[in-house]
């Protein structure tokens, strides 16, 4: 008998990320690192860590694992490997190489399983251009799987999510509702009779796994080239929790026009409704701290669309913050940064 992956995690993905409300002030009363090599660390809630080796090189470093955010054991691999390798690309670094990260439980899912899920993770970080190094395994009877990712980049290039100005475009890499998706699915809100009925569910699932396991390398790359002075990705604190971060470290807010935010096909019709029955728990958290910390939204605002930018994403796009005049054609612009109280947000 098969195992569905997804009925062994009480969260899934990102979305089983302690809520930033709890790390936040508890990583902010460690002690910061004191060596002057160190160019980025936790101060500024970014994405990976900076370390400088040499006056032309720096290594990047970050750690990401997860609970299956799908059954397919094979995509489970290949989506947690994007979402980790995407910490080091939101630095604009390019992966040099990986250790696996496993909580398996060997016994009851058997070797075949755990050896499709490092397939997956080996092909997404061959195809970054990485290899993985190594790893380490622990017995575990709820499955994780993920990453620690080293990466390389000239410590003059290293983009942070500090430095975002008023004017500059917000433009995220790919759309929002891989949580809304996933949460219907293993909720039984689609297929099984349910509304929308197998082929339905199979189209949603289908395309959420291909965005989730796509890289973010051409991303990084176009953002670079389009001279972007913040970079970061969009994971489990939904698209306002991660633009908070970049807005508070950047020293300004935000300003986001909800109708251009993208989505996935039928996401925002899983979002309708008074159930929230495509809410996760994640997701629910994101929607509480935002709305109580740093976000308002006009009236005119949709529910739905209000759900979107608080969806728990996993292996999310990039969000970058572009000059005046610079090239935005690599993602779709969902707002600008502007001047005010440092991470505000208004959703328009």
């Amino acid at each position: 008998m098969t195992i569905a992956l997804t009925s062994l995690a009480r969260g899934a993905g990102c979305g089983c990320k302690l809520p930033a409300a709890a790390v936040h002030p508890l990583v902010a009363g460690l002690p910061a690192p004191t060596d002057p090599r160190v160019l980025v660390a936790t101060g500024t809630a970014d994405d990976a860590g900076v370390v400088r080796v040499r006056d032309d090189l720096a290594l990047v470093q970050t750690v990401d694992f997860f609970t299956p955010i799908v059954d397919d054991p094979y995509w489970f691999g290949r989506i947690a490997a994007a979402n980790a390798l995407s910490d080091v690309y939101a630095m604009g670094a390019e992966p040099l190489s990986a250790l696996n990260l496993v909580a398996f439980p060997l016994e009851d899912l058997g070797a075949e399983v755990l050896r499709a899920i490092l397939r997956g993770g080996h092909d997404a970080v061959t195809e970054a251009g990485a290899s993985i190094v190594g790893g380490h395994s622990i017995d575990d009877p709820e499955p994780k799987y993920g990453l620690a990712v080293t990466g390389t980049v000239h410590p003059d290039e290293v983009l942070t999510n500090a430095g975002g100005r008023p004017g500059d475009a917000l433009v995220l890499t790919k759309p929002l509702g891989v949580g809304a998706i996933t949460t219907a699915i293993k909720r039984g809100r689609l297929g099984d009779g349910a509304a929308g009925g197998d082929a339905n569910r199979d189209d949603l699932l289908a395309a959420a796994t291909q965005t989730m396991a796509a890289l973010n390398a051409e991303a990084a790359r176009a953002a670079r080239a389009a001279g972007a002075t913040a970079l970061t990705d969009v994971t489990g604190f939904g698209l306002v929790g991660h633009l908070h971060e970049l807005c508070a470290a950047s020293g300004c807010a935000a300003d986001v026009d909800g109708s251009a935010v993208p989505a996935l096909e039928g996401a925002l019709a899983l979002l309708e409704g008074d159930e929230g029955v495509a809410v996760s728990g994640g997701s629910g958290r994101n929607r509480a701290y935002a709305e109580e910390r740093f976000t308002e939204f006009a009236a005119s605002v949709p529910e739905a669309v209000r759900r979107l930018v608080c969806d728990a994403t996993t292996s999310g796009g990039l969000l970058a913050a572009v000059p005046p005049g610079g090239d935005t054609s690599f993602g779709a612009v969902v707002g600008e940064l502007v001047e005010g109280a440092g991470g505000a947000i208004s959703v328009r």
